[in-house]
């Protein structure tokens, strides 16, 4: 499992011109990919790492403050393409990625885990939708979490 945490001062996921989800200040964009085998245990794992991940500056300007710490929102959005093979040809393979019946399963879990903690300030896109997801990169600063 896969999560590319971004750091930003706003978001927005759009579906078909309806604003799922949306907020301004403080807070993580989270692209989450999911792999064929992948387990609840591991979802959970990169849902408690997020929630504690210190990458907001303190006072001094450290990166020292988690997303809980400033009172940050979270969006999170399921993305395949995280598994994308572009090791060979021009074009991305995505053998690599969980099939829907599995991935929404686990896309569900870490939605549910992270919204038992963000409550109202946890975000989503739609699973399997074409969305428009929209940010301002704080930073800019982009980690990537695995498990």
């Amino acid at each position: 499992m896969r999560m590319l945490v971004q750091r930003v001062t706003e978001a927005s996921v759009t579906v078909a011109g309806e604003t799922l989800s949306a907020f301004t200040g403080p807070g993580l964009l989270v692209l989450c990919g999911v792999a064929p085998g992948d387990t609840p245990a591991q979802a959970d794992k990169l849902c408690a790492k997020l929630l504690k991940l210190r990458i907001f500056e303190d006072e001094r300007g450290a990166m020292n403050r988690s997303v809980l710490d400033v009172g940050g929102s979270v969006i999170l959005v399921s993305q395949f393409t995280l598994y994308a093979d572009t090791a060979s040809g021009n074009r991305p393979g995505f053998s690599t990625a969980a099939r829907p019946e599995f991935a929404e399963p686990l896309y569900e879990r870490c939605l549910a885990t992270l919204r038992a903690t963000l409550g109202d300030r946890l975000g989503a896109g739609r699973f399997g939708a074409e969305m428009e997801v929209r940010l301002l990169n704080h930073g800019p600063a982009t980690f990537l979490l695995e498990a």
